[in-house]
């Protein structure tokens, strides 16, 4: 960890609703005038789209059909512990983009000046910007430790941020963005689930107990069946569930003066209503980037 450079990682599972958490960070980024350095989880990936694909029927030839995104042969494991610890000690490291689409590939060949970047390719490494404030991860793997590997690149993060729903809350959201925005089935979303469970359970969900903050949805409309819901439920039908790893020091009566109907469930748990996530997330979260940037000032 590093009080000059330090390391923020927001992760969560596939559909889990990172890209949330990651726009209260940005809002007060841009308030409180800090320079970020960002990197996408995806970016870390070891294998291209293709190259997956083709990684993924090899394996399936073998019997094995658990081979997944979440899992240490297709994630670089020791570069994000890498990168972690080199911006900690020198605030530079190096950083690439995953390209998702057509309109980012033809963004990453302006920057770059080639032609030959298409989606479901990586961006050359590069050299982040200089003069940045912190290093701000947001993706799968931003605790993950691997004892076999010697990996733990949670020992690197100064705040670790978890996004967690409810596991069939999570499986509704992952099917119904998949339709919506890869165009996929959603029996072809139910095989990946499946087959992401053994890395899901080894590789992600250890994390959790890692994060210095938990955000978990969890719906007041039944979900028993996530493959058969016709709509995600919305946040004002849903309460989130906040956990806070040490309590000490946290202002919880100052939280619930500010957060309508909140309320405390355990001494470091903290629950407020679907609708006042993103408001919550900047109450909380705002003056702990204030003293972030102040302890890196001194």
């Amino acid at each position: 960890m590093s009080r000059k450079h330090p390391v923020i990682a927001v992760t969560g599972s596939s559909g889990a609703g990172t890209t949330t958490v990651k726009r209260a960070f940005e809002n007060i980024f841009r308030r409180e005038s800090i320079s970020a350095a960002v990197v996408e989880g995806d970016s870390m990936h070891s294998l291209d789209r293709m190259a997956f694909r083709a990684a993924a029927a090899e394996a399936a030839k073998q019997n094995n059909h658990s081979f997944s995104h979440f899992g240490p042969f297709s994630n670089h494991f020791d570069k994000i512990e890498e990168m972690f610890k080199q911006y900690g000690e020198t605030g530079m490291c190096k950083r690439r983009y995953y390209v998702h689409s057509d309109v980012e590939a033809d963004e990453h060949n302006k920057h770059f000046g080639v032609t030959d970047l298409k989606p479901g390719t990586f961006t050359p490494w590069e050299d982040i910007e200089k003069d940045t404030d912190l290093l701000f991860y947001e993706g799968l793997h931003g605790l993950v430790k691997n004892d076999e590997k010697n990996v733990d690149a949670g020992r690197h993060v100064d705040l670790g941020i978890g996004v967690v729903p409810v596991v069939n809350l999570e499986w509704i959201q992952k099917i119904h963005r998949d339709k919506a925005e890869r165009g996929y089935s959603a029996e072809a979303t139910v095989d990946t689930i499946l087959r992401r469970m053994p890395d899901y359970i080894k590789y992600i969900t250890p994390q959790f107990s890692r994060t210095h903050i938990n955000f978990q949805r969890v719906a007041t409309v039944d979900t028993s069946n996530p493959f058969i819901a016709r709509d995600i439920p919305t946040p004002d039908e849903s309460f989130v569930v906040i956990r806070f790893r040490d309590p000490k020091g946290v202002d919880f009566p100052y939280y619930l003066q500010m957060i309508p109907n909140s309320f405390m469930s355990r001494a470091n748990t903290l629950v407020v209503p679907g609708g006042k996530m993103s408001h919550a997330m900047e109450i909380i979260l705002s003056p702990i980037m204030h003293d972030m940037i102040q302890n890196k000032k001194k």
